[in-house]
C-alpha cells in the first residue's frame, strides 16, 4: 500500500535554531516540501552534514542524520551511499564547510560520481564562527578577517563541479520558494551526484549579499529560471531572451532588430558537452541574469553501481572464495623451513 507523506512527516519536534530571517529556513521548508513529493519514507533515507550553521539542518529532520566533522560531510556520505545503496542521502553544506576544508572530498565526490544530493548553501560569509570572509566572498570584500578588504579571487560551486565532471548541477534561491522545491526534487530524482547551489542571505553578517536578485521588484529581470527543452527567456514582459553570438552568449530583446522566439536558444540540460552549461552556470550580472534551475542533468554510471558490478564480477569469476579464509589462500604463499 502506498504512504502519501506531507511535509510535517519530515520535521523533527526539535526547535530551529537559525536567526530569524536567515536563509537557511527558507531552504529547510523547501526541502521538507520536496521530500514529501518525492514520498521517500523518512527511515530510508539519511542527512549527513559537517560544522557550520547550514550544517544544524540534520537536526531538524525526522529521518536518520549525521552531524559530523568540519568538511568531511562528502567522504562520511561516501561511506554510508556505498555501504547502503538504497539509502537516500542528503548533505547539507556551506560555503566555508564545503569549499575550504571540505573542497578536496568535495570536488572527488563529485568526480566519483556518488549518488549524493548536495546542497550547498552559500551566503559568502563564515557565520558561525562571527562574519570571516569564506572561499565564495567576493575579491575586496571587507571582513573581521579582512579588514581591509580580501586580496582572493573567489571560488565560484558551479566551475568546480562542471571541473570535476559533475553530472548535475542546479542553483536556487532561498526567496524562490515554488522553484526551489521543482529543484530539488530534480536534484534528488537524478541518478548520481546533484550538487545545488543555494543562495542565501545571513541577516547578521553578510546581510543583502545577494541582495541584486532577490528584491522581488528586479528579479526577473536578473535571473532566469531553465527548464531543459524549454526557450531561455526570462524579464518581467518575458520579452528577454538568450542567444549565441559566435561562441559567446549575448542578451536579446525579442521582438527588435527581428528578433523572435524561434531565435532564442532552447536549453538542453541533458547535453553531454558542458560548454554550453558552463557559460550559464557562471553568467552574473549586470550584463547576464544569474542563472537559476538544473542547468546541467546528465545520466552517468554511479560509484556504487560500479564497486557493486566489480564484486559482482570478481565472485562470479572466483567462487571459491567464501570466506576471508579462502581468500588468503589464492594469494602467493610460501614456506619458511
Amino acid at each position: 500500500m502506498e504512504t502519501n507523506y506531507t511535509p510535517q512527516d519530515y520535521k523533527s519536534s526539535g526547535k530551529v535554531k537559525w536567526c530569524p530571517g536567515c536563509g537557511d529556513h527558507a531552504v529547510l521548508n523547501t526541502l521538507h516540501k520536496a521530500m514529501a513529493e518525492l514520498g521517500v519514507a523518512p527511515d530510508q533515507m539519511a542527512v549527513i552534514s559537517g560544522i557550520g550553521c547550514s550544517s544544524r539542518l540534520p537536526y531538524y529532520m525526522n529521518s536518520y542524520g549525521f552531524h559530523t566533522i568540519h568538511g568531511r560531510a562528502s567522504a562520511i556520505a561516501t561511506g554510508l551511499k556505498t555501504a547502503n545503496p538504497d539509502l537516500t542521502v542528503w548533505q547539507v553544506t556551506g560555503d566555508g564547510d564545503c569549499l575550504a576544508i571540505g573542497g578536496n572530498h568535495f570536488i572527488h565526490a563529485v568526480r566519483r560520481n556518488v549518488d549524493l544530493n548536495i546542497i550547498l548553501m552559500n551566503n559568502r560569509i563564515y557565520g558561525l564562527t562571527k562574519g570571516q570572509y569564506s572561499p565564495t566572498s567576493p575579491k575586496g570584500f571587507i571582513s573581521k578577517s579582512s579588514p581591509y578588504g580580501t586580496v582572493e579571487e573567489p571560488f565560484r560551486p558551479a566551475e568546480l563541479c562542471l571541473g570535476a565532471r559533475g553530472q548535475f548541477f542546479a542553483r536556487l534561491l532561498d526567496v524562490d520558494l515554488k522553484n526551489s522545491q521543482e529543484t530539488l526534487v530534480a536534484a534528488a530524482r537524478h541518478k548520481g551526484c546533484s550538487v545545488v547551489e543555494a543562495l542565501v542571505n545571513c541577516v547578521i553578517f553578510n546581510d543583502g549579499t545577494h541582495r541584486d536578485i532577490q528584491e522581488k521588484e528586479f528579479r526577473a529581470d536578473r535571473t532566469i529560471y531553465l527548464r531543459h527543452g524549454e526557450k531561455m527567456i526570462f524579464g518581467n514582459n518575458r520579452d528577454k531572451g538568450l542567444m549565441l553570438d559566435g561562441f559567446q552568449l549575448k542578451v536579446v530583446t525579442i521582438g527588435q532588430n527581428g528578433i523572435t522566439e524561434d531565435n532564442i536558444l532552447t536549453h538542453d540540460a541533458h547535453c553531454i558537452d558542458n560548454t554550453l552549461h558552463f557559460k550559464l552556470a557562471t553568467m552574473t550580472g549586470p550584463d547576464f541574469p544569474v542563472a537559476l534551475g538544473v542547468i546541467r542533468d546528465v545520466e552517468a554510471p554511479t560509484y556504487e553501481e560500479e564497486v557493486r558490478r566489480q564484486v559482482a564480477d570478481v565472485q562470479a569469476k572466483r567462487p571459491q572464495v567464501k570466506c576471508l579464509n579462502d581468500f588468503f589462500k589464492t594469494l602467493e604463499t610460501w614456506e619458511i623451513k
